[in-house]
């Protein structure tokens, strides 16, 4: 009798590890969906700063707020804001889901010549 508890014992253990070592194995990123990431942008004469340069593929929230004294407005992806008027801040919610180089620019006329543009790196 003592002999059937012990290797019941070490069946138990021996199916206990394996459970624990295939939950560990397994792919952490298999089911994960794109990231939601958050960028704060200010923009004036004649510039963008942005918050971050980069960030990993999904859906990019750019948040852009005029700090200059005329009107601006952010392009990227094919989608921009509305021409933003000093002090206010517009909200631009783009899917870059392909890893690449995206250019973002004012469309003001003449302000992108200017400095007002740079390329988004997605990974």
């Amino acid at each position: 009798m003592k002999r059937h508890a012990t290797a019941l014992g070490v069946a138990v253990i021996v199916v206990a590890g394996a459970l624990a070592v295939s939950a560990v194995a397994a792919p952490a990123h298999s089911s994960r969906a794109p990231a939601t990431t958050k960028i704060r942008v200010s923009g004036g004469e004649f510039f963008f700063k942005l918050s971050a340069r980069s960030a990993h593929r999904g859906t990019i929230t750019f948040v852009f707020k005029n700090v200059g004294h005329v009107g601006h407005d952010l392009k990227i992806a094919g989608k921009k804001t509305p021409i933003i008027q000093p002090g206010k801040t517009a909200t631009l919610v783009v899917k870059l889901t392909k890893p690449g180089k995206y250019p973002y620019s004012c469309t003001v006329p003449g302000h992108a010549q200017a400095g007002m543009r740079g390329v988004f790196k997605v990974t």
